[in-house]
């Protein structure tokens, strides 16, 4: 990790929050604000935040680990549909928080007003096309037990057998809760993708993706730090760049620009 060390140091200053602390903070349903930012600006960010902001700490660590598997169909309907920019999509993925040793069946939905919402159930592992009849249990004691495939079915519009494994995404992620505890800011570090169908591979190790995660467009410090670092909003899709980066067959028009502008902003 690119000035890793110096990003420790800072992270060390800020005031911790653990897991449990963070649990009214989870903000399920939510409108996000991402910023694509050069690794080198990250370590000013984080000294303008200290006095505002406590740092996510698990077993000693801020700086957590992600691995993240997600799925599509055979003529990648979600991405197309991103692509397309059509405003009512999902994403399905499988994310393993491995510090925490969690492993969550992940739906994420966007409506036509912007706002997300993610509905989650903890699985066993990655191949959730295997473990489709598997019960599993949701984290609240009064919700009764379901399969994978009723999980897939109840929450998305895609039927479990259409959908198969695609992208690795991995990254380290630091995450930050303000003071008033109404917002999370999520910093992810050291991309990488892996598709699994084309073989191809992405890094950029140089690039920073910072998303603000708010319930509503309620003022918030963050945005007034990144303006004082003329970094402004950029809507960006970890799952849709890197497809487009490593499935060189697929449409990928729109997100050219995109990837043309943050090359650009690494190189300068």
């Amino acid at each position: 990790m690119k000035n890793g060390q110096n990003i420790e140091t800072i992270l060390a200053q800020f005031e911790p929050i653990s897991l449990a602390q963070m649990e009214s903070v989870k903000l399920m349903n939510r409108i996000d604000t991402k910023y694509a930012v050069p690794m080198a600006v990250l370590p000013l960010i984080l000294e303008a935040a200290q006095a505002d902001y406590y740092a996510q700490e698990i077993d000693g660590k801020r700086i957590a680990t992600y691995d993240t598997m997600y799925y599509d169909t055979e003529s990648l309907d979600m991405y197309v549909r991103h692509h397309d920019r059509q405003l009512v999509r999902q994403k399905i993925r499988v994310r393993q928080y491995v510090d925490s040793n969690l492993t969550f069946l992940e739906i994420k939905r966007k409506n036509n007003k912007g706002r997300t919402n993610k509905k989650r159930i903890v699985v066993p592992g990655f191949d959730i096309t295997a473990a489709t009849e598997s019960v599993l249990k949701h984290k609240k004691k009064e919700d009764e037990p379901i399969t994978v495939a009723q999980f897939i079915e109840s929450k998305s519009r895609y039927h479990w057998s259409d959908i198969t494994p695609h992208l690795w995404t991995k990254f380290h992620r630091i995450t930050l809760v303000n003071k008033a505890k109404t917002e999370r800011l999520t910093i992810d570090m050291d991309l990488v993708w892996d598709n699994v169908v084309t073989g191809e591979v992405k890094t950029y190790p140089d690039l920073v993706i910072v998303e603000l995660k708010r319930d509503g467009n309620v003022p918030s410090r963050m945005t007034d730090i990144m303006l004082s670092q003329r970094i402004h909003p950029f809507k960006i899709s970890k799952y849709c760049i890197g497809t487009a980066l490593t499935t060189p067959e697929t449409k990928r028009n729109r997100f050219k620009k995109k990837i043309r502008l943050i090359e650009k902003m690494l190189n300068d």
